[in-house]
């Protein structure tokens, strides 16, 4: 005797019956993506960097709707917190064009755009093919706990973690060199 086939398919989560918690994460995500895309996209640098805020707070979002409490935190702290508030002193030391700036467009729209979307479409299926089977059990105890995040971190992630420090640092150091830089041009035309 043969066994039957049901036709509602394996038990567990699917892509035709979403959970409110889905459905919010990807409307959040859609957000997240049309602010960076505005980000990426608009002529004045102050509004860029006010964007830039919507999007990062946008996946502080994804990762509490994840679970990932702390994450989330440290995502509004560091970069909501400390990156767009960098960017904006950069901005304020280096004199750089408060309004519409026509030097913030190069020209090169059409390389750019061919290069996002080929940046974009090799993330993407990265992504999907890294993570295709993985689901995450929202029901089931926290996976974004302090312990387990600082363990995942110490141990497989601080290289890019060390690297991202420096990298702030620098363009700290550079901002204020830039503008040293204006001042003492300044000085020399008295």
């Amino acid at each position: 005797m043969t066994p039957v086939l049901s036709l509602a398919g394996p038990a567990g989560p699917g892509f035709l019956s979403p959970t409110g918690t889905e459905i919010a994460f990807l409307l959040v995500g859609v957000v997240t993506l049309a602010a960076a895309v505005v980000t990426v996209t608009t002529r004045q640098l102050v509004h860029a960097a006010l964007w830039l805020v919507v999007a990062l707070g946008g996946i502080a979002v994804e990762y509490l709707l994840l679970t990932a409490e702390f994450i989330a935190w440290v995502q509004v702290l560091i970069y909501v917190g400390s990156v767009v508030v960098l960017l904006l002193f950069g901005l304020m030391l280096t004199k750089a064009p408060i309004g519409h700036s026509p030097d913030a467009d190069s020209g090169n729209r059409p390389a750019a755009l061919v290069v996002a979307a080929a940046a974009a479409a090799a993330l993407v299926w990265v992504v999907v093919d890294a993570f295709r089977t993985t689901w995450i059990d929202l029901d089931g105890p926290a996976q974004g706990t302090t312990r387990v995040s600082g363990e995942m971190l110490f141990r497989n992630w601080v290289l890019p973690f060390e690297a991202l420090s420096v990298l702030l640092l620098a363009a700290l150091v550079g901002a204020i060199v830039l503008s040293r830089k204006g001042d003492e041009d300044a000085e020399g035309k008295r």
